[in-house]
């Protein structure tokens, strides 16, 4: 049986969905994707400081126009592993940050970040592809990149609480958007594990208590009826 969290699988998924990943997110929540991300960004504040912000598992840049109009003088770095979404993002990293991006094609659990060197770290829709021993390694790296007082906030899809919502989300992204995959793609399979990532995710609070254990200071946060959830705090 396939390990859906060993990283060559996760990558070999997303480099299959680089080309239609940012369309496909925005049609499986309904279009609220772009509300969660401009929300989820939100609790790192803004500021006019040179200030070094991060966007990990960085994917097609879809959280870098909020991030750069949100800190326009900041040193900007983006890390994803999936060298077709790396690819894929170039030309939006030149139209938006101009030449002032580095862009990193690694693995953040196996990485060459520097210790105590950033001040900001956005993460949009990654921690679902983590198991709990990548989630550790996960929180023991932001403790690591992070500066003292720095902040970060993830944001990840859901499994709603309501059942009633849940029904419907299950059927959606269960059975709906495979079909669509295969309409506008031609392979359902890659769109049908999102649900599955989802489900066996739940929810972000088994996140917030891992990244609490590592010295962080932690809040959980709940968007849209659970339909998507996340973390954000500091580094003390």
């Amino acid at each position: 049986m396939k390990n859906i969290y060993d990283p060559n699988y996760v990558k070999k998924l997303f480099n299959h969905m680089a080309g239609s990943y940012e369309r496909m997110n925005y049609i499986t929540s309904f279009g609220f994707s772009i509300r969660w991300r401009k929300q989820f960004l939100k609790k790192l504040g803004n500021s006019n400081n040179d200030l070094k912000v991060i966007d990990l598992l960085s994917g097609l840049g879809e959280n870098w126009v909020y991030l750069h109009k949100n800190f326009p003088n900041a040193q900007f770095s983006a890390l994803d592993f999936s060298e077709k979404m790396v690819d894929s993002s170039r030309n939006k990293a030149k139209k938006i940050f101009k030449g002032n991006l580095h862009l990193i094609c690694e693995n953040i659990l196996h990485n060459h970040l520097p210790s105590d060197y950033y001040d900001i770290i956005s993460c949009a829709y990654g921690l679902k592809t983590f198991n709990t021993e990548q989630l550790e390694i996960l929180a023991k790296e932001i403790t690591r990149i992070l500066k003292k007082g720095g902040s970060f906030s993830f944001v990840e899809v859901s499994r709603p609480e309501n059942k009633w919502i849940y029904f419907f989300y299950k059927f959606y992204l269960g059975k709906v958007i495979p079909v669509l995959g295969k309409l506008f793609l031609g392979d359902p399979n890659d769109y049908k594990m999102l649900w599955i990532y989802t489900e066996q995710f739940q929810n972000s609070r088994s996140v917030k208590d891992i990244f609490e254990k590592n010295g962080l200071i932690v809040s959980y946060d709940r968007y849209f009826l659970g339909c998507a959830s996340g973390i954000s705090g500091w580094k003390e």
